[in-house]
């Protein structure tokens, strides 16, 4: 079974689900919760609470963990269950990162056979490859016809803590020419969040800025709120662009690709910008999951034994 997974710093993505990357630890099972996933004689649980950046994700078991519970959710929602399910893993990294940690992160996963229980059902699993691709690249392969027959053009793929940059000649990915700031979402919610609290005294989260952001009726945020957090948000986009022109990334001369959840919530700011001549957008946040599905299928097909 081939399973693609996403692990960003704000959720962790598969092609068809999305969940936030976080993770409570339990020395006994919770008796409220409902998905609970117990292995090594430990119970976890998700949380709303993101986990701390980790630039290095093999750091510890937490990134592993995460991954245990995509793998059962995407068994349990094709309806795949034997005594002992192979499992084809396609994940990414960073194109900054992806010559140095590539064989790591790989390695992070194989284990032998694996043993946990996921709402109370075992299972085990045996990971028998790890196929990784550059994120952002794996992101623009089903929009293929954005960038196949352009000369030069880069995608920007805004993501929790970071936006990485990828330089495409041809259709074809430049991994001498890649780059990574500490600019993504998690780093705008901070701030709006420390803004608000010290400007308003009020206690906000993720979820009001990104309900803000997305103008939903929902908010009940007193509207000079819903104006510092729009205002602080397109400062952010224009923070990035900046950030981008002193890495030599001008994008009045060259055609951009956006991708990933922050580039949706700060699509309205990037468009009207001077500093971007031509801008197409990647809507879907899992987009980098669907990518590393249809390579690894290429490459499966190409090689199918290990």
């Amino acid at each position: 079974m081939l399973v693609s997974i996403d692990h960003g710093n704000y959720a962790i993505k598969t092609p068809n689900d999305s969940f936030v990357s976080g993770l409570s630890e339990h020395a006994a099972r919770p008796p409220m919760a409902e998905e609970i996933l117990e292995y090594d004689g430990k119970f976890w649980t998700l949380s709303g609470q993101r986990l701390s950046y980790m630039r290095d994700k093999t750091c510890d078991d937490r990134y592993f963990i995460l991954s245990l519970f995509a793998i059962a959710k995407e068994m349990e929602r094709t309806g795949r269950y034997s005594p002992l399910e192979q499992i084809q893993l396609a994940v990414g990294l960073p194109p900054e990162h992806y010559g140095i940690l590539k064989d790591k992160f790989a390695s992070y996963f194989k284990r032998g056979m694996i043993q946990f229980a996921y709402k109370d059902k075992p299972y085990a699993v045996l990971i028998n490859r790890v196929m990784v691709f550059p994120q952002a690249y794996a992101a623009v392969v089903p929009q293929s016809s954005l960038v196949v027959h352009t000369l030069r053009i880069f995608i920007i793929d805004v993501g929790g803590y970071t936006t990485d940059v990828l330089l495409l000649q041809n259709g074809k990915p430049d991994l001498q020419f890649c780059r990574s700031l500490e600019t993504g979402i998690i780093t705008m919610n901070n701030e709006i969040i420390r803004k608000v609290g010290a400007l308003h005294d009020m206690l906000i989260s993720d979820e009001h800025i990104t309900a803000v952001l997305r103008g939903e009726n929902s908010v009940i945020l007193p509207d000079d709120v819903k104006t510092a957090i729009y205002e602080a948000a397109k400062q952010h986009a224009n923070d990035i662009l900046n950030r981008l022109r002193e890495l030599q990334v001008d994008l009045r001369a060259n055609p951009a690709v956006f991708i990933g959840g922050g580039s949706i919530l700060l699509r309205p700011f990037f468009e009207a910008s001077r500093l971007v001549a031509k801008a197409d957008f990647v809507e879907s946040p899992n987009a980098n999951a669907i990518g590393y599905e249809m390579l690894a299928r290429k490459q499966l097909a190409l090689r199918p034994t290990v």
